[in-house]
């Protein structure tokens, strides 16, 4: 495993981070979660990332269990607030009520007295920012949170966002995009912004939903034991389920075979070799995924490569920067 620096803070992160947003409390059993967690951890992974709406709250439970009897220090712990976990008006976004009593919650399922960084999980646009950054400030200076990052911020509020940090005495550190080969739409706006008030980007997707795998062919129905054969999870993919793009995905895989990797791993590859993103988050069904996807680590793809996958992705590439946060 590699590790990055997250943002212009100490904070050190593995560069695959494990995620738990379609899998634990959902798409897979208990057991098998548990087990893919033992090998992150065996496979040097020590950052993981949770969000108290990850199937209705049940996904940092499971989390938290999984990571029972490890060592606290050992590990960075990421979690998120903002969509609803409950049927109250003040149960959702980013108002001081929710976010004080959304992160004690968080805190009581995931069994710790902190967590390394606390996400907000969109922009709030009904609620001042100085209210939810001094909520935030107020966790920090409580100890229950040490750092503040958010996911899915354009660059504007970004830029707003970590301003305001500074001024109340703390570091927005982070950014979680959605980020892979076939969406890039940080590159023209939040990587720069980013990058000049010292945050990194925590990728999420960076397999495209698993598109960047191969295994979807066009013209053929997905494996049924695929997200995307899955009846609730592969409803947030069917949009990357075209004919015209499975087919530029399947050219590829020659490239990756000249370079001794796995589908997975050359897309992984790729999100790294962005010197803003410090981790990219991969999930899990099974253990032979994580050990499959860890070995991206540390992997450098020459301009030759990426000019090779540039030319083979052509216009299924999504760079718009106004489609942040609206996903593919």
């Amino acid at each position: 495993m590699e590790f990055r620096r997250l943002g212009r803070s100490g904070l050190t992160i593995s560069e695959i981070a494990y995620g738990n947003w379609l899998t634990h409390g959902g798409q897979v059993e208990e057991d098998a979660a548990n087990a893919c967690v033992r090998a992150a951890l065996d496979a040097g992974i020590t950052t993981f990332d949770t969000a108290d709406v990850y199937a209705g709250t049940r996904a940092e439970t499971v989390l938290g269990e999984a990571l029972s009897g490890v060592r606290r220090e050992s590990i960075e712990l990421f979690t998120k607030v903002y969509w609803p976990t409950g049927p109250g008006q003040n149960d959702r976004g980013l108002g001081r009520k929710h976010i004080i009593e959304s992160a004690h919650a968080s805190l009581r399922r995931l069994k710790t007295d902190y967590v390394d960084l606390y996400q907000a999980h969109r922009y709030d646009t009904t609620v001042p920012l100085e209210e939810t950054m001094t909520a935030f400030a107020d966790l920090v200076r409580q100890g229950k949170a040490l750092y503040i990052g958010v996911s899915e911020w354009n660059a504007e509020q970004i830029a707003a966002g970590a301003s305001l940090a500074r001024e109340l005495g703390i570091q927005l550190i982070s950014n979680q995009p959605q980020y892979s080969m076939l969406w890039r739409v940080i590159e023209p706006e939040v990587v720069p912004t980013s990058e000049k008030e010292g945050v990194s980007q925590i990728v999420w997707s960076p397999l495209a939903q698993g598109i960047l795998t191969g295994k979807y062919r066009p013209g053929e129905q997905p494996p049924a034991d695929s997200r995307a054969g899955h009846a609730e999870a592969g409803q947030s993919m069917q949009r990357f389920m075209r004919d015209d793009l499975l087919a530029r995905v399947q050219d590829l895989r020659p490239i990756a075979e000249d370079l001794g990797l796995s589908m997975a791993q050359l897309a992984l590859a790729w999100v790294l070799q962005n010197r803003n993103v410090a981790a990219a988050i991969i999930g899990a069904t099974r253990p032979e995924q994580v050990h499959d996807n860890v070995e991206a680590a540390g992997v450098t793809l020459d301009g030759d490569v990426l000019a090779r996958i540039d030319e083979v992705l052509g216009d299924t590439v999504e760079r718009d920067p106004g489609k942040t946060a609206r996903g593919f």
